[in-house]
């Protein structure tokens, strides 16, 4: 039954419209910028990844990736949490399974797989783009990494299956916590403003020094380690205790959903 439920949720967020829209707009993402640099074609002309993209194109995805992480992939993550349990709310369903025999911690995590497998599935569609766009684009013999060396075709591949995970993970933190909000509102719209607020507003405490002792705490003070996956060899530390930071996340904002899902019209 449970596997049943697993792959009736990831349909039908498939079948909604905005999901599609949403996945078309992702996939755009690392088009354009592999069309912008060739175009340019004098190199990124900018600090870290950006500088080494000219026929470098094996770090598009990664690099695109890290510049979504920031605003765009939380925004696609903060629509289907509200739509999860906000928007089952709205139209009132979400009082039909709630009656359901069916317990209300396994619909919670039911509503969370289907946030993980889209999250997935989206990442991995920017990167399969991102690598095809790239190397059409801009070439590849490898992958220069930030470090100055180049790795093989078949370890660069590993690296950037290494940052979809470490992104994903990531995007379903923040999905958790939006999954919190949803089963609080029945509006899906305030799900998603509070969670870009939030996003942003950590974005903004993260640049004033003197709140160095509050950015261990902000999810996106971890964003940046991510980065490190680009160098040879890999330091784990930042990556480490940004997933740390993310997992900390995860359980807040499940345990506040479960809380609140258990006691809903008690």
């Amino acid at each position: 039954m449970i596997t049943r439920q697993f792959g009736s949720e990831v349909r039908w967020m498939l079948r909604r419209p905005r999901t599609i829209i949403g996945l078309f707009g992702l996939v755009l993402v690392p088009i354009i910028i592999s069309f912008g640099i060739w175009t340019a074609g004098d190199g990124g002309g900018g600090p870290g990844l950006a500088a080494i993209l000219q026929g470098n194109g094996m770090v598009v995805p990664i690099f695109t990736l890290f510049l979504s992480l920031n605003l765009l992939l939380p925004l696609v993550a903060s629509i289907w949490a509200a739509d999860g349990l906000a928007g089952e709310a709205q139209h009132g369903t979400l009082r039909g399974l709630l009656v359901a025999p069916v317990s209300r911690v396994r619909l919670l995590f039911v509503k969370l797989f289907g946030l993980t497998a889209m999250s997935l599935f989206a990442v991995t569609l920017m990167a399969v783009v991102g690598i095809i766009a790239g190397t059409a684009f801009l070439g590849t013999n490898g992958m220069m990494t930030l470090s100055g060396t180049t790795l093989s075709t078949g370890q660069g591949l590993l690296r950037i299956a290494l940052f979809v995970v470490l992104v994903t993970f990531q995007m379903v933190s923040i999905g958790a916590v939006a999954l919190a909000v949803s089963s609080t509102t029945e509006h899906p719209l305030v799900v998603q403003a509070a969670t870009m607020t939030t996003i942003i507003v950590f974005q903004v405490l993260g640049q004033f020094q003197s709140l160095d002792w509050l950015h261990p705490f902000l999810i996106t003070t971890g964003f940046p380690g991510l980065i490190d996956v680009m160098r040879d060899p890999i330091p784990l530390g930042q990556i480490w205790d940004s997933t740390l930071l993310a997992g900390c996340y995860l359980l807040i904002g499940t345990g506040l959903a479960a809380m609140r899902l258990i006691t809903k019209d008690s």
